[in-house]
């Protein structure tokens, strides 16, 4: 194992530590990490979408910065604008940086914010830069935007556009945990409140334990990992696999039966770049230096199913996206 992947490994563990009964979000959080791609989080209020993004940005050495979006958001408060600046008789005009203008960005409940403010985002995304009156400013090497969203059908919400959707490299579902995980979250969370109430029986703990608080996981060894991962190997079997799974989402006429009936667009060539990406960094985490079949099988639901466009058929039989990717992979052979 090598450095870089025992880096990771810790912290995956160390936001293990954090989060209980969400282990597959975990290991999507770290995909999107090492995969260079943004996330969507999607889920009901409560089910610690904020608290995972958190963990993550804490347990590592990298800027964390937090957007909570709100109907009366604008543009500049996302990117940053230009402010003039009177000095000695005469004035200039400098860039403020906006919070996007940081390693992790949380942009927490994205689907509350209108249009023009989630398309704010979408330069820094795909491109890596921010540009504002005409001028073009880079973001950091490592850079990844983490938003979060409710259900469409929550009041209040603004469903994000098809084009906005496409620049997410996976859209992960939280759903609610098992009842012996919420009795874990609830020994979690009042074991946290115990210790933020009682500081001075935490000092005399930390005195009696004279480690060395762990250090975080430095940016070196994500970046050393990325370069691991572009090693992967991928044979001619499993692209042809990954670009027949994306091919069928646009022509499911020819698989017959009812996929034909429930997608009305399919997915974007980014999809294939993107089961590209996270199957061999899945990989990855799992010590192998090749993709195997079941790696592209186990985060084709995150890459795809906010990808597809359902038809009104679909909709009105109560068909999800996920079971249409169910049916894909069912479809679709191996070659």
């Amino acid at each position: 194992m090598s450095e870089a992947h025992q880096q990771i490994q810790q912290l995956k563990e160390r936001m293990q530590k954090s989060i209980v009964g969400q282990e597959d979000v975990i290991d999507r959080l770290i995909i999107g990490l090492l995969a260079n791609g943004n996330l969507l989080i999607e889920g009901l209020p409560g089910l610690a979408k904020t608290r995972a993004i958190k963990a993550m940005a804490k347990n590592m050495e990298a800027d964390f910065s937090r957007i909570q979006f709100t109907p009366d958001l604008l543009p500049s408060d996302v990117t940053g604008t230009e402010v003039y600046h009177q000095s000695g008789g005469s004035g200039t005009f400098r860039f403020e940086p906006g919070p996007i203008f940081a390693n992790i960005v949380l942009a927490d409940e994205i689907n509350r914010a209108p249009a023009k403010v989630q398309a704010a985002l979408l330069e820094a995304m795909e491109e890596r830069q921010v540009t504002v009156s005409g001028k073009t400013h880079k973001m950091e090497p490592l850079f990844m935007v983490m938003a979060t969203q409710n259900p469409v059908e929550q009041e209040g919400t603004y469903p994000l556009p098809e084009a906005q959707m496409d620049r997410f490299l996976m859209h992960v579902l939280i759903t609610y945990p098992p009842v012996d995980d919420e009795i874990r979250i609830i020994q979690l969370v009042r074991s946290e409140e115990t210790a933020a109430l009682v500081p001075a029986a935490k000092e005399a703990e930390v005195a009696e334990q004279p480690d060395e608080p762990l250090s975080p996981v430095p940016q070196d060894a994500v970046f050393a990992a990325r370069s691991q991962i572009a090693g992967i190997h991928v044979s001619e079997a499993s692209e042809r696999y990954m670009a027949d799974l994306v091919q069928a989402t646009r022509t499911p006429e020819i698989y017959g039966g009812e996929l034909r009936r429930w997608i009305e667009v399919g997915a974007s060539p980014r999809a294939s770049l993107a089961l590209d990406k996270c199957s061999r960094t899945h990989a990855w985490l799992n010590e192998r230096d090749y993709v195997d079949p079941l790696d592209i099988r186990a985060i084709v639901h995150d890459v795809l199913r906010h990808r597809l466009t359902l038809s009104f058929e679909a909709d009105g039989d109560g068909v999800t996206p996920d079971r249409v990717v169910d049916e894909i992979v069912t479809l679709v052979a191996l070659t």
